[in-house]
């Protein structure tokens, strides 16, 4: 007799019910949700999810789906993010805690950026290699010496954050360069209103709806000293982008022009927007474009995508990016392990969010530990992303594991590892049936002189029984994010 596989998550964390999923004892903040959910028959919930399901595929709410080493298909294909019925739920003291160190983090990044691009007074007394950040790919010398306004760099920021076993979140890791998933948030919440609008009525639940017209404020006020009504607009790569949506979305939602670097031109150190009435001048620019691809006479000459000339108008002041160009230096990733020295240095505070431990493969030390424990480790691409090219070890084949080792020895300097966490679980409406399911957050944080944190974020979902891989192009889904008052 072959016995029951044993679950992979027997020894988790559950969001909603501690550590005792099968008990269905739900802690405090969440017992309202859950006693209405236990009143809706099997038949309403499968109703919801082919209503869920048509409504993004009617909103066209998708994500560029990327091949991986085990799909035979190697083309990417787009395809609706699946969606869960029940909402990862927060309670006030928990949010309250995330915004804070938030907040702390978001802070001591942008005074790193700053300061790199500046005075560099954080490598005089070596708590960062000066090598690692100078002889960094993310590096842009193009903006040594230039001073923004507020000296604000990343002024959207997504910080990816875990829960463990020990109830504690992580940092996973910061997204400060073009930052995506604001939408699909937005969305998620618009979505289970429609399907659940009484369930609102008895939850005190933290409104996001109105990001977009928090985002706009945000951006026009970086351009204050422009105008009293600055114009923005929302530059994306096209319609190829696989954040294409997003960009749409957020452009429509705002009320601003979404356009691409063709519909733009500079002028006498300002930019302006081509229209049918004639030229228009840009105040600040939302971008959605990576640095390499901004400015053809700065970075990469074979770009169609960027402005010619951008740089030079940023540097007299003429413009506002958003975020600007060179964020990518702080996080990058493996610049991760020392923002806990950022905020020691630039803030005088002890961390309230931590990192996860991570080992830099460019550290000897560090390398031979890795190649000697890949089959207990995550290791991953220093500029990777969307979980492309990450080695899970502990679920990863011998010839996957070897394949990688050959990687690491090759160019070690590419390559972070991190142990592999027990990431916490949220209950998941899948194939008619309620199991856990591994989940992260990204929190969506505003900075400026009134640094905003959305209450709320991207929760996103590991479908897959087991896997903690929860990126939406390899097959992840989202559920709403709620923070109860």
């Amino acid at each position: 007799m072959v016995g029951k596989k044993p679950s992979p998550y027997k020894n988790t964390n559950d969001e909603m019910f501690g550590m005792f999923f099968k008990k269905k004892q739900p802690r405090e903040h969440c017992e309202s949700y859950w006693s209405w959910f236990l009143k809706q028959s099997s038949g309403d919930l499968r109703s919801a999810n082919a209503e869920a399901e048509l409504l993004f595929k009617k909103f066209g709410i998708t994500f560029t789906m990327h091949p991986t080493d085990h799909t035979s298909d190697k083309t990417e294909i787009d395809r609706t993010i699946p969606f869960d019925l029940i909402p990862r739920i927060l309670s006030k003291k928990e949010w309250g805690f995330l915004e804070r160190g938030l907040l702390q983090r978001t802070l001591a990044l942008n005074n790193f950026i700053a300061d790199v691009y500046g005075k560099g007074k954080i490598f005089s007394n070596g708590d960062i290699p000066a090598e690692l950040i100078f002889k960094n790919s993310q590096f842009r010398f193009q903006m040594h010496g230039i001073t923004l306004p507020d000296h604000i760099y990343a002024h959207v920021s997504g910080t990816d954050l875990v829960r463990t076993k020990d109830d504690n979140f992580y940092v996973l890791e910061d997204n400060l360069r073009v930052p995506s998933g604001v939408s699909y948030m937005i969305e998620n919440r618009k979505v289970m209103m429609r399907l659940f609008p009484e369930v609102f009525e008895t939850n005190k639940v933290s409104p996001i709806e109105h990001y977009p017209d928090l985002l706009l404020k945000h951006l026009k006020s970086m351009a204050k000293t422009f105008s009293d009504d600055p114009n923005v607009v929302l530059l994306t790569p096209g319609v190829f982008n696989s954040a294409y949506f997003e960009h749409a979305y957020l452009a429509q939602q705002m009320g601003i022009e979404l356009v691409e670097g063709r519909d733009l031109f500079v002028e006498n150190e300002r930019v302006f927007m081509k229209t049918t009435a004639g030229s228009i001048r840009v105040d600040v620019i939302y971008r959605r474009i990576d640095d390499d691809f901004i400015d053809p006479l700065f970075f990469r000459p074979d770009s169609v995508l960027g402005i010619p000339g951008l740089l030079a108008v940023i540097r007299s002041g003429g413009v506002i990016l958003c975020n600007a160009v060179g964020t990518g230096i702080a996080d990058d990733k493996s610049v991760y392990p020392y923002v806990p020295e950022m905020i020691k240095f630039y803030l005088g505070e002890e961390p309230l969010l931590n990192n996860v431990k991570t080992y830099l493969c460019r550290n000897k030390r560090h390398k031979s530990y890795v190649l000697k424990n890949l089959n207990k480790l995550v290791v991953k691409e220093v500029h990777g992303a969307g979980g492309v090219g990450m080695l899970v070890g502990p679920l990863a084949t011998k010839t996957e594991i070897a394949r990688y080792k050959g990687r690491i020895e090759t160019s070690p300097e590419k390559f972070i590892a991190q142990p592999m966490l027990a990431l916490s679980t949220s209950p998941t409406y899948f194939n008619q049936e309620i199991v856990p399911r591994h989940v992260d957050l990204r929190p969506f944080v505003l900075h400026g002189p009134n640094p905003v944190v959305v209450p709320g974020g991207l929760t996103r979902v590991a479908l897959k029984e087991g896997s903690v891989v929860v990126n939406s192009s390899q097959g992840g889904g989202t559920k709403d994010t709620w923070v109860i008052w």
